[in-house]
């Protein structure tokens, strides 16, 4: 497995110029019900070799949609450039849609909840079909897993609930924790109930709390990033993850730069994002 891995890579990386393409594909997903739609980062040269990459699954946050990270995070320009400069191996990077920017009637979220099974669609339909038809290496040494804000939390949850599908988690400005879904005056539930209600049964500092010694070990196998703007009014949940892992003996990086939650943060994350992953595939 890793000399097909070198061999791919040594064959992307002889491309005569760095020019990757992002595509919009979809699929029909009988778990959720819907047809969803996503972003696919290619490098350079893939329409020209056979051989199968790592993969990225690049999240975005709350009232985004999966254009998001190409229209407003540059991935195309800064995964091009990581690349060409051989900080990161040539990588496809997957950007699914969870979400919309009506918050109160559109599903938005990673995890389970009334009405929209999320996770169960990302890993029973979502990563079988896109690495298969995109063909990634497809397994948990070549695949990583990212995002933002509500996809950072979300890059989390996976990452703690499914350790033997990545080898890292990047997340930047992650919305790790909430109060319960607060019901209208009326009693009424929208989509946003659900959501922060999502996030709340999902707790990552809930889930360090409860986890045992065999679950440690198990996210022992993750590298772990955290990443937070010293301004941004999640630093203090991200903090208090850290500590946590820290506490159970998970080894973790944490980041701390100026910044606030918005895209001229995530940018420069993803530029050490994407490096990460590529440290960490196939270790």
């Amino acid at each position: 497995m890793k000399r097909t891995f070198l061999l791919a890579a040594l064959t992307f990386a002889s491309a005569l110029t760095y020019a990757g393409r992002v595509v919009t594909d979809s699929i029909r997903s009988q778990v959720l019900g819907a047809t969803v739609r996503y972003n696919v980062y290619l490098p350079s040269g893939y329409e020209k070799t056979t051989g199968k990459l790592p993969v990225v699954y690049l999240l975005h946050g709350l009232t985004d949609t999966y254009t998001a990270w190409d229209q407003k995070g540059q991935m195309r320009e800064i995964a091009d450039e990581l690349i060409e400069s051989g900080e990161t191996v040539p990588v496809v990077v997957i950007m699914p849609n969870a979400g919309g920017p009506d918050v109160n009637n559109t599903p938005n979220g990673y995890f389970n909840m009334e009405g929209w099974a999320y996770e169960n669609f990302f890993f029973n339909e979502l990563i079988p079909a896109a690495e298969q038809k995109y063909r990634g290496i497809g397994d948990k040494a070549h695949r990583a897993v990212m995002g933002l804000s509500m996809g950072g939390g979300g890059s989390v949850g996976y990452c703690q609930r499914h350790p033997d599908k990545f080898s890292s988690c990047y997340a930047m400005s992650p919305w790790l924790n909430s109060g319960e879904g607060r019901p209208g005056p009326n009693g009424e539930k929208t989509r946003m109930f659900y959501t922060m209600q999502g996030v709340h049964d999902n707790s990552a500092l809930t889930f360090m709390d409860n986890a045992d010694d065999a679950v440690r070990q198990q996210l022992r196998t993750v590298a772990w990033t955290l990443d937070c703007g010293d301004d941004d009014g999640l630093l203090g949940d991200t903090f208090e993850l850290y500590k946590k892992m820290r506490l159970s003996g998970i080894k973790a990086e944490f980041r701390v730069r100026n910044g606030v939650h918005n895209w001229e943060y995530w940018r420069h994350s993803l530029r050490q994002a994407l490096p990460f992953a590529s440290r960490n595939f196939a270790k």
